[in-house]
């Protein structure tokens, strides 16, 4: 295991600048996610902490030693490929002793490595097997094993489910966090996916344009997002651009149209730095309340349903409120609201559901 440190790292191709001054550290042992749209520099940053990169400005460090210019064999890393990378004329066997024959270790030590490592991605009985023999999420256990049977002090891991369909995805992403935590190895995942960032990840990294928007832990990406990309990103949300009007110890106000909305000044509800540009409200489906009668209570706007899909779980609502659709959802208890599409509907914006964030990029309304 190992800490991993980015200090002021940047990585430019031409005129394209991938990277931008990237400044976070690694725990021992922690499962990191970068996680981010295609063309966010992730990978990029992936392969400098491999080595198959290196920085254009900046510093790698593992363990608080410069790994900024050494090369990739003399890392100690793991790595498993978006398409595996297993050579097709080996078989099972002979692709997880790849990396070990490499390292010079003596037969009897490659198996006794190459057997222990299938056996714990579930593949003990399948060393002669030919690559094309095997499913998709069997290869990847073999790319997962042949990773791991090197004993890397780091395991990197570039999208390895993106070629995989949903019902193996989800079964490949419980079987890397069991290895993950069986090995406790330091290990940095990157994905687009935001439920595989969210279900299996220790911190993470959302990044946007070679920019790293934010760090933190699941629960703080979802709930306390940075700006108004990292909440969008992250899950369903509903994004309003408004005016700030003032900030008091109890209460923020804003300007949403010709209304004004109340937010509880607390930590939740407030990102840094909003009092310095334009910001916009966020409040996530699920958070919405909705009722069929006006309430009178703050926050209360009138719209109209335009749209109920049933998910099994539950019911998404789209309410159609001036140029905005408000999007909510009311999980599936068995007992239906009553509404219907063309329905008058009366929404709540909770001052405590509500969160206040920098908007960084460009705002765009439903127009009818």
């Amino acid at each position: 295991m190992a800490t991993v440190k980015l200090q002021e790292v940047v990585k430019v191709f031409g005129d394209v600048v991938a990277v931008q001054k990237l400044n976070f550290t690694i725990k021992e042992g922690e499962f990191f996610t970068f996680l981010g749209p295609s063309g966010c520099g992730k990978t990029t940053t992936l392969r400098m902490i491999a080595g198959f990169y290196y920085p254009t400005e900046g510093k790698v460090l593992f363990d608080e030693k410069d790994m900024t210019k050494v090369p990739p064999e003399q890392r100690n890393t793991g790595m498993v490929f978006q398409n595996y990378a297993l050579f097709p004329h080996m078989t099972v066997f002979e692709n997880v002793a790849f990396g070990l024959k490499l390292r010079k270790l003596s037969k009897s030590e490659i198996k006794i490595k190459v057997l222990d490592a299938l056996a714990k991605v579930r593949l003990k009985g399948y060393e002669d097997r030919q690559i094309t023999q095997l499913s998709g999420g069997q290869q990847q256990r073999v790319a997962l094993a042949r990773a791991l049977a090197i004993e890397p002090a780091i395991l990197l891991l570039d999208e390895p489910l993106s070629n995989l369909d949903a019902r193996l995805r989800d079964e490949m992403r419980m079987e890397i966090k069991r290895l993950q935590k069986e090995y406790g190895i330091t290990t940095i995942y990157v994905t687009h996916d935001q439920v595989e960032a969210l279900s299996m990840s220790d911190r993470i990294a959302v990044f946007n344009m070679g920019v790293c928007q934010q760090v933190g832990t699941p629960y703080e990406i979802y709930n306390q997002p940075a700006n108004d990309f990292v909440a969008s990103f992250i899950g369903e949300t509903n994004l309003f651009p408004v005016i700030l009007s003032s900030i008091t110890e109890k209460s923020i106000i804003v300007q949403l149209e010709d209304r004004i909305i109340t937010v509880k000044n607390e930590p939740l509800n407030s990102a840094e730095g909003i009092d310095k540009g334009p910001v916009s409200l966020s409040i996530r489906p699920e958070r919405i309340k909705m009722s069929t009668n006006p309430i009178g209570v703050p926050n209360e706007l009138e719209g109209k349903v335009e749209l109920i899909q049933f998910i099994g779980n539950a019911m998404e609502y789209e309410i159609r409120w001036k140029n905005y659709l408000i999007k909510a959802l009311v999980l599936n208890d068995g007992n239906e609201i009553g509404l219907k599409e063309g329905d008058p509907v009366w929404v709540t914006l909770n001052e405590d559901q509500l969160r206040v964030i920098p908007r960084i990029t460009e705002v765009k309304k439903d127009e009818k």
